[in-house]
């Protein structure tokens, strides 16, 4: 495979939608391709997601669509500086959420009660990462990074099955971080081949996030007196997002062909979010034995396994202008069960892409993929049964920009 082939076919594997919708809170798959393009490389996109995630809760009621539809931009920014070093830009939205339900059941309270409405989450953050590599030969490039991360999260509890957790509020505002990235590529231009593997560190936030519980005049409860001593406050929360690993693998296969995969593993098992109010009155309910078998409390948002999701496919390049991929996906999900904010086990999907090429040295992309989100049981902190969701799926669509200069 001839070099100018093989730098057209390399670009097959950035059409986007790669990830868009996985385990936990992990959205993006923080890939770090554009920065392992031979020389100077600017790329910018867009991917949209559309899902659909519906269930029962314990009475039997349908929670309706409970999953919004979002979008995220990214951009990446690669420049050869000599031939043995590299500097790069890379800005996506690596993890979020955004969910609320709505309709008639025990997620939504519909009394006249002031924090009346449907439970939801919205998490945003934004990453920018700076890279260096060094390229001691044309076979090898290492590189290494500083990543600066801002979270925004707003959570609300509504609903019977929150017990007195219902009207809660959490709002972190937007907190600022940094972290840091290394990696390894290993390349034979001549087969088109490229290997690389990537390991993002966690990066801990400690912000002043603002709590409210809207359960202070619950008759004859015993937790009343508690909880009118914490109706609202700011207090310091911490969270902390998980490390991570990808391994990226192509190779030509037949001329103009590449086949790649990757391979993505996220530490979401170490994830957990409990808000010190939320926590003080959780660690209260379980050494009280209110809520049995959890002497030290409950969480907000956690995950009980890690993620692990592989993507593999193939690119051709049809003619001088027109290439494309077509690529199968896996994920293993974060656990069973899951939270409400998030009920999904995993998924299987399917995707295909375009490129367009007007001239060899930039490129038009857009993408499709069909996602089988996996059924899971749905849980509070204090309830081990919230809901069921079945046969759920999303459809994802992206657009993106290449440029060689």
């Amino acid at each position: 495979m001839k070099l100018t082939a093989l730098r057209s076919a390399i670009l097959l594997s950035l059409i986007p939608t790669t990830s868009v919708f996985a385990a936990g809170l992990d959205r993006s798959g923080q890939s770090i391709a554009a920065f392992l393009q031979p020389g100077n490389y600017f790329e910018a996109g867009i991917s949209v997601l559309d899902p659909e995630v519906k269930g029962k809760d314990t009475s039997g009621n349908q929670t309706g669509d409970m999953a919004s539809d979002y979008y995220f931009p990214h951009a990446a920014l690669k420049i050869q500086a000599t031939e043995h070093f590299s500097v790069g830009l890379i800005y996506d939205q690596p993890f979020g959420a955004d969910a609320e339900y709505s309709g008639n059941s025990n997620f939504v309270e519909n009394s006249s009660a002031p924090f009346h409405g449907g439970t939801s989450v919205t998490v945003d953050t934004q990453n920018l990462n700076l890279l260096f590599g060094y390229q001691p030969n044309e076979n090898w490039n290492l590189y290494a990074g500083a990543v600066y991360q801002t979270v925004d999260g707003t959570v609300l509890l509504r609903g019977t099955t929150y017990s007195v957790f219902n009207g809660y509020d959490f709002r972190t505002g937007e907190d600022e971080s940094v972290g840091w990235l290394a990696g390894v590529a290993y390349q034979i231009p001549e087969i088109a081949l490229k290997a690389s593997v990537t390991y993002r560190a966690e990066i801990e936030h400690k912000m002043n996030a603002y709590e409210n519980f809207g359960s202070t005049t619950i008759p004859q409860h015993p937790l009343t007196p508690l909880i009118s001593t914490i109706t609202s406050t700011n207090s310091e929360t911490k969270l902390t997002t998980p490390q991570s690993i990808n391994i990226d693998f192509q190779t030509g296969i037949m001329a103009n062909t590449v086949a790649f995969a990757n391979v993505r593993w996220v530490d979401w098992s170490k994830f957990k979010v409990q808000p010190y109010q939320f926590g003080k009155l959780s660690q209260y309910l379980g050494q009280n034995n209110l809520v049995p078998n959890k002497p030290n409390g409950f969480n907000l948002i956690d995950y009980k396994e890690d993620q692990i999701s592989a993507t593999v496919g193939v690119g051709r390049k049809f003619n001088e202008r027109w290439g494309g991929n077509v690529s199968v996906g896996w994920d293993s999900g974060a656990g069973n069960p899951v939270t409400t904010l998030g009920p999904t086990e995993g998924f299987w999907s399917v995707g295909t892409g375009v490129r367009f090429s007007p001239a060899e040295n930039y490129f038009i992309g857009a993408g499709v993929k069909y996602f089988w989100l996996g059924d899971a049981d749905a849980v509070t902190g204090a309830h081990s049964n919230a809901g069921k969701f079945t046969n759920n799926d999303a459809i994802a669509y992206g657009l993106n920009i290449g440029y060689k200069f």
